[in-house]
């Protein structure tokens, strides 16, 4: 026999004798999957955000299906709608999602921050950090070279004069964007807690130095909170998420508009 052809057919009749029994493995030794974790992946979203705090979609099922204690609203990107359909196959009431938004704690565009040098290297904000801010007179600053944006699966954010921007009726709250930037300027909170957009702890004098858009500490907004939740150290406004009743008045006494409440396109 034609040696080529014998060695073709002993890999083949190896091949077929392998995958039989790896066939017949899986049947005898294989994981079967619980049915109610099937099910509870196929409702969700598959974003894999990891804003539910668990390892993607698959873990947020799995712990579902295993813990009652596993709340059914915690898929902010799926929103209610996922969280009936969590409940349904859990047996469970469904539970309204809380609307979670990104936002930039910063509002020092090419008008507002002063530039001490002009960046020229890999265009990514983790990159520019790494070299004088990217040349931004403030280090607390955005870089505004759009990191975040690349990793935005809905295309939310963009960026304007040098800042992102994100556009909050798009948004979806999935954290990526928060983990992404090297400057930790984007927060993810309940649409209805106003956002201090600065992220300066300098004095007021040394803040204004290198952004007029900052904040400068001046405590007006502690003042107007009714509900101590908000307060001024280190020369910033700080808002307690767990205090803070949405009422707008921080934002309505601050004379430089750094505290912003929900609007549907930022």
């Amino acid at each position: 026999m034609n040696p080529v052809l014998l060695a073709v057919l002993l890999l083949s009749g190896l091949g077929l004798f392998l995958g039989i029994g790896l066939g017949v493995a899986n049947h005898f030794m294989g994981v079967k999957e619980d049915p109610k974790v099937t099910a509870l992946k196929g409702c969700l979203p598959g974003a894999n955000c990891g804003a539910c705090g668990f390892s993607g979609c698959a873990g947020y099922a799995e712990a579902l299906a295993k813990s009652p204690n596993v709340r059914t609203n915690l898929c902010v990107v799926g929103g209610d709608a996922v969280s009936a359909q969590i409940a349904a196959i859990l047996g469970t009431e469904a539970k309204a999602t809380e609307r979670r938004v990104a936002r930039v704690r910063c509002r020092g565009t090419a008008d507002a921050c002063k530039r001490t040098a002009d960046y020229v290297g890999v265009t990514t904000c983790r990159a520019a950090a790494s070299y004088y801010n990217g040349g931004s007179a403030c280090a607390y600053g955005c870089i505004g070279l759009g990191d975040c944006a690349a990793v935005c699966d809905v295309q939310a954010i963009s960026v304007r004069q040098g800042v992102a921007a994100i556009d909050e009726s798009l948004c979806v709250g999935c954290e990526k964007c928060a983990r992404v930037c090297p400057k930790d300027r984007i927060t993810v909170l309940p649409v209805r807690i106003p956002t201090v957009l600065c992220g300066n702890p300098e004095k007021g004098a040394a803040t204004k130095a290198v952004c007029t858009a900052g904040c400068v500490g001046c405590k007006l907004c502690e003042r107007a909170c009714e509900v101590g939740a908000i307060t001024v150290s280190d020369g910033l406004a700080r808002i307690d998420k767990t205090k803070c009743v949405g009422c707008g008045k921080c934002a309505a006494a601050c004379r430089f508009g750094v505290i912003r409440l929900h609007t549907e396109n930022a």
